[in-house]
């Protein structure tokens, strides 16, 4: 699968290196490494972040929703051969859901307390990867204890046992952000500046025609292509804030395809992304442009 990118000469070894010598060691961690495979209409969003990923850097994936960021990051742990932990961000994150939590243990008839490492503290231990997605759900004031898990220094206090933990050398962290979502906050320049940033647009043409041929259950061509067609119409319209970015997600292009091997292409089309909508003026833009192709009469 490397052959296919073009990346420095030294750092496709080196990977190379990487991949067979994590493959042999990933162990009781295996099922950690993601599976999914990234289709790019453009190679350098993964050429880039191998790049920096074996340059020491933390990467921020930034796109609109359902553009195939958590796949990317699961490709990226797949190339690397690398356990990957994950942090979903939401205004309901707290410390521990990042660094673990104190428990009550058994021990010989006596009580105590043993702290259960979380994602931050597995992945920096173990020098996995960890993966934070809408890393900008969470509120501001959460994340802040990551600033020293994300330099230079990869070093954290944990407030719960006073313990101070280094990261190893090959831990990295991949983190996704969808701009402008509702419910999200704008990351602080602090934040922000600890990672280099992949711009990850929507997949399409031949690409997307790809993918769904791939990963949807709908084996038929010509439908397939009136979906990419659909879609291709569908992003400028999330681009340009007349519909919602979920209108345009490619996980609910697959969801209609899948449905829409078993039940007519529009009702598809309706549960997978239309109803997901809740303007009504979206929902009727949306309708009229799926009814220019897929009108069933």
């Amino acid at each position: 699968m490397l052959e296919q990118f073009h990346i420095h000469a030294d750092l496709k070894q080196q990977l190379s290196t990487i991949h067979e010598k994590n493959k042999q060691e990933a162990g009781e961690n295996a099922h950690l490494i993601g599976k999914k495979i990234y289709k790019a209409s453009d190679n350098s969003i993964i050429e880039d972040a191998i790049t920096a990923l074996l340059l020491g850097k933390n990467i921020l994936l930034k796109g609109p929703t359902g553009s195939g960021k958590t796949v990317l990051a699961e490709t990226l742990s797949s190339l690397f051969q690398k356990p990957m932990h994950s942090i979903n961000c939401s205004v309901d994150l707290d410390v521990e859901g990042i660094l673990g939590y104190n428990t009550l243990q058994t021990k010989e008839g006596a009580s105590e307390v043993t702290f259960v490492n979380g994602p931050l503290m597995k992945a920096m231990k173990n020098g996995h990867f960890l993966y934070i997605d809408e890393i900008n759900m969470a509120k501001p004031e959460t994340l802040p204890l990551l600033h020293g898990a994300l330099d230079y220094r990869k070093m954290i206090t944990n407030p719960f046992t006073q313990e101070v933990v280094y990261g190893d050398d090959e831990y990295r962290v991949i983190a996704a952000i969808n701009e402008g979502y509702v419910g999200t906050s704008e990351l602080n320049e602090a934040l922000k500046n600890r990672f280099v940033i992949i711009e990850v647009p929507y997949i399409q043409g031949d690409t997307l025609k790809e993918l769904l041929l791939a990963e949807s259950k709908l084996k038929d061509v010509a439908t397939i292509e009136k979906f990419v067609a659909f879609a291709s119409d569908l992003m400028p319209l999330a681009r340009d804030g007349r519909v919602s970015e979920e209108a345009a997600s490619i996980r609910g292009i697959i969801d209609a395809c899948d449905l829409g091997v078993y039940i007519p292409v529009m009702r598809a089309i309706e549960r997978s992304i239309i109803a997901k909508l809740n303007d009504e003026t979206e929902q009727m833009t949306v309708r009229e442009l799926a009814e220019s192709y897929f009108f069933e009469g």
